[in-house]
């Protein structure tokens, strides 16, 4: 019989986005593959009917019809169903994933994309759609093959029996292949895990199990690595996988026979602990698994430390459909991370409720984001610009811009229930693009209406985030030449845990800072635990002394001598300093006695729209002009 190329197919490449299709395309036909194009539902229906292709790469984010209903649509029409499909997105939650599968996809690869990964996927799946049909070929030859041995039978014994010993290790060798095919299907080709596939059988076993039988109970542990792309970006994939391979093994050798663990894909594991007899037990079991990975793995001569975050769920009649219990375990590891890595979390029903209302926020944050792009309605966002005051002689110096978002319910969202989102999401990147235009058009706009102004500046929050983006320095002496703002009217604002993790393009970016004469102030100085060094290279014109020391200035001597030690080594390094939070006047009087030139708080104003505070400068100019000072 003859054997078939595994790595011979045509891909089928489906999405909107003629960049993706580009590099793709040129990905994949490198590599020797014949390459298919479509870029909506329709066209890759039609494309695949007309060309029968081997592997479908579908992005499931298009307009019209999305991704999923196209792999509903495709798996309905007779002749093309049995296509493997790959979906391509950005999406990063369970249910987004689950539901893919649960619309026949096989595989799932993230975006942005990882080229080797890609290439990887492909051939996987390509060898085994090929791999199938050659067993579906030999299966024929079989047959036919067992036809002529019974016709032969009568007069030619003795060649029967040779036959049908070829057709037994024929068979045997089938068998093989195809325990080796279902081994494959089912396990995890880094790890020797049990996968994905294995977990959502078992899981679908165990919930008609619990429907049936109300003593028996089971969980699951959602268990994600904390700081795993540290490993990643530090040591290199390959060192990655080498650490997924050791916590793979140490968790394997914990648990019984009742306790399964399977790998969900990245650094998620879950563990599914069957017949379990209650919450203490499977709450022991998340301890003693952060236990356990805290010891140290030895990957070739770096020694690395790791923790795990665990989501914990127990089977519920509720319990429909096995994504229903991954669904509550992933919210619960979500809540989990929340509280700090290396903690676990237990679901209840209000962690979903918190769920859902998160992933409606999401929702509601990307329009108002793109209409800040392609405006179809008012902007839902504002901002609130802060004085920020000398104490010596209470005149002001510049503001704070602040970031606001009235939501087209009518309700205002603080910015600590959305801004982690704009974050995690990326959001934060257009979003933080949008803030330091309108705040520099803003302090350009007073700087011309009030020509005798004595040189105010403007600070803008600069998220970790945004440090990432490679253009960001360029970016942001764009703004500045677009609206007219001189280069040292600008502040850039970084909290001191920031500045701490700065490494490769944020490093780069910040020097990139100091070329353009741009100056960064220090938010929240004296919480984290910047390095002296930093401090001295970096162009650092202003340290930001937290409120928290300022509110406990007539209380606590320790709050004292911390402000001391900041407005010490400020005037040592040439840098003033701003004490956020000032709400009496004992409170500036002390502050201005230790030598900090500046102060924010409710005792000054609180965050004003730009009308507003148009009119605070207004009285501020006269004052001036009258020579009477505030």
């Amino acid at each position: 019989m003859s054997q078939v190329n595994l790595e011979i197919g045509r891909i089928l490449i489906v999405d909107d986005n003629p960049n993706n299709l580009k590099v793709l395309s040129g990905v994949l036909r490198s590599t020797g593959w014949e390459i298919l194009v479509a870029t909506d539902g329709e066209g890759a229906i039609e494309q695949a009917e007309y060309s029968q292709p081997d592997i479908m790469l579908l992005d499931v984010m298009m307009p019209g019809m999305d991704g999923f209903e196209t792999c509903q649509r495709l798996k309905t029409q007779r002749g093309i169903a049995d296509i493997p499909v790959i979906f391509m997105t950005s999406l990063s939650d369970t249910v987004d994933k689950v539901k893919g599968f649960s619309v026949g996809a096989v595989d799932y690869i993230t975006k942005p994309f990882e080229q080797e990964e890609v290439v990887a996927r492909v051939r996987a799946h390509l060898k085994i759609r090929n791999l199938t049909k050659q067993v579906q070929v030999q299966n024929e030859q079989l047959q036919t093959l067992t036809q002529t041995l019974e016709q032969r039978v009568v007069t030619r014994t003795s060649e029967l029996s040779n036959a049908l010993s070829e057709l037994q290790q024929a068979q045997a060798q089938l068998l093989q292949r195809e325990a080796k095919l279902e081994y494959d299907a089912f396990h995890d080709s880094l790890t020797g895990l049990p996968n994905r596939a294995w977990l959502m059988n078992q899981l679908q076993y165990l919930t008609r199990l619990t429907s049936h039988n109300e003593d028996f109970h089971y969980a699951v542990l959602f268990a994600d690595l904390d700081h795993f792309k540290v490993v990643n970006d530090s040591l290199g994939h390959l060192a990655g996988d080498q650490l997924l391979k050791g916590v793979a093994q140490r968790l394997q050798v914990l648990f019984t026979q009742k306790a399964t663990v399977a790998r969900f894909g990245g650094d998620e594991f879950v563990i599914l602990v069957e017949d379990i007899e209650g919450v203490k037990e499977a709450i022991g079991l998340a301890v003693y698994i952060q236990e356990q990975l805290k010891l140290p793995f030895k990957l070739d001569t770096h020694e690395v430390f790791v923790g795990v975050s665990v989501g914990i769920t127990l089977s519920s009649r509720d319990y429909a459909h096995p994504e229903d219990a991954l669904r509550d375990a992933d919210a619960a590891l979500y809540q989990a991370k929340k509280q700090g890595r290396g903690c676990y979390a237990l679901f209840n029903p209000a962690i979903r409720n918190l769920a859902i209302t998160r992933m409606q926020l999401e929702g509601d944050l990307r329009k108002a984001v793109a209409n800040l792009e392609r405006p179809i309605a008012p902007p839902e966002f504002c901002l609130h610009y802060q004085p920020i005051v000398s104490l010596a002689t209470g005149r002001i110096a510049g503001f704070e811009a602040l970031l606001r978002w009235s939501h087209a319910s009518g309700q205002t969202i603080p910015p600590n229930q959305f801004i982690s989102i704009a974050e995690e999401t990326g959001l934060i990147n257009p979003l933080g693009s949008w803030v330091l235009r309108e705040a520099c058009q803003q302090m350009h706009q007073w700087h011309q209406q009030f020509a005798s102004n004595p040189g105010w500046t403007i600070n803008v929050n600069v998220s970790p985030i945004q440090l990432r983006q490679a253009n960001l320095a360029q970016q942001i002496a764009d703004t500045l030449e677009e609206t007219g703002l001189a280069t040292h009217h600008l502040k850039l604002e970084l909290t001191e845990s920031c500045l701490l993790e700065t490494n490769g393009f944020e490093a780069a970016t910040l020097e990139q800072l100091e070329v353009l004469g741009i100056k960064l102030c220090i938010d929240d100085f004296g919480t984290g635990y910047s390095s002296l060094s930093r401090l001295h290279d970096l162009p650092i014109a202003t340290l930001k002394i937290d409120y928290s020391f300022v509110s406990r200035i007539d209380s606590e001597r320790d709050s004292i001598e911390v402000i001391q030690a900041i407005v010490a080594l400020a005037q040592s390094l040439g840098m003033d300093t701003v004490a956020e939070g000032i709400e009496i006047l004992t409170q500036q009087a002390k502050l201005g006695d230790m030598g900090c030139e500046f102060g924010q708080g409710y005792l000054f104003s609180r965050p004003l729209s730009s009308l507003v505070a148009t009119q605070l400068l207004c009285q501020e100019v006269q004052a001036l002009c009258l020579g009477t000072g505030r």
